[in-house]
């Protein structure tokens, strides 16, 4: 036998004994995880309704926008329905409750692609007003990340507040990957949203922001220390930011408690994390310094 041959069979004799023992591996009871090409394709074929004339090449979207708009949506229903209901058949669920809760949830995930649809004009306008380098807002639909990742989250979030297992994360992983840009899809987002730029920038899963919210690369809205792990789950662990506010790069605002008031504007390279009694910051234009790692004393 050569070394090649031994050191192989070696190999396949200790990982498939691996996969024999952790449940992880080959999936429960050889149930199937949900397709991940499959809702990146559902993510880049609904840009396509959503946005008609920009990522397609099929007059009939423009001849006839109903037949359509009617036949994309009929194939892309099936299609998230089927991952949906994958992903409850293995969470556990048995077959008919599955196919039956799929159902529900896609049948109300569609109704609300109008207002998804909505939301994400109003998105495109932040970042046409708030962008003097946009020649256009086609441009911006064309080639911004941040309203790319901004359309994906807007999708993944109706999802995650179904309780969809996988599918929410699979998207928001997805753009961040395409993007540079993590947004979880449990974030709570008003309209007229924009990230300018984009890169690093960081929305953590219980974070609540307002109206009209502008955040330049690299800001961090997130959590503090999560060595407790899975015992802060359910728990509001990320910031508030409140209606018109401008964080710039490299901010990191921190923790459940801290809120950001309306019409604040935080500098680049700010540290932010209180806890109570001192946690609603509320100014034109934040200018503080604090002391004892940004936590105990404040300045304004």
């Amino acid at each position: 036998m050569t070394e090649k041959k031994k050191i192989i069979l070696e190999a396949v004799e200790k990982l498939t004994d691996t996969y024999r023992k952790e449940e992880l591996f080959l999936g429960k009871d050889r149930e199937r995880l949900p397709n991940k090409k499959e809702i990146i394709n559902f993510i880049k074929d609904m840009r396509s309704i959503i946005f008609p004339g920009y990522f397609s090449v099929d007059s009939s979207a423009s001849v006839f926008p109903e037949h359509y708009v009617a036949y994309r949506l009929n194939d892309l229903y099936d299609c998230l329905q089927e991952q949906i209901e994958i992903a409850f058949l293995y969470q556990g669920e048995e077959e008919q409750k599955a196919k039956e809760h799929a159902e529900r949830i896609t049948e109300r995930f569609f109704a609300n692609v109008p207002e998804i649809q909505r939301m994400l004009l109003t998105d495109l306008q932040a970042g046409f007003d708030g962008d003097p380098a946009a020649k256009s807002k086609e441009e911006i639909i064309f080639s911004y990340p941040g309203f790319y990742a901004i359309y994906v989250y807007r999708l993944a979030h109706v999802l995650y507040l179904e309780n969809v297992p996988f599918i929410p994360r699979i998207m928001s992983e997805y753009a961040h990957g395409y993007t540079g840009i993590d947004i979880n899809p449990g974030a709570t987002i008003g309209e007229y949203f924009f990230i300018d730029h984009g890169t690093g920038v960081v929305i953590g899963e219980t974070t609540e922001i307002g109206r009209n919210v502008k955040l330049y690369q690299g800001v961090t809205l997130g959590a503090l220390s999560t060595r407790q792990g899975q015992l802060l789950a359910n728990v509001k662990r990320h910031p508030t930011i409140r209606d018109n506010v401008t964080i710039y790069s490299n901010s990191s605002v921190l923790g459940g408690e801290t809120v950001i008031g309306e019409n604040t504007i935080i500098p680049l390279k700010w540290l932010i994390h209180f806890r109570p009694p001192i946690k609603l910051f509320k100014s034109r234009i934040l200018l503080f310094y604090c002391i004892q790692s940004f936590t105990n004393s404040c300045l304004k």
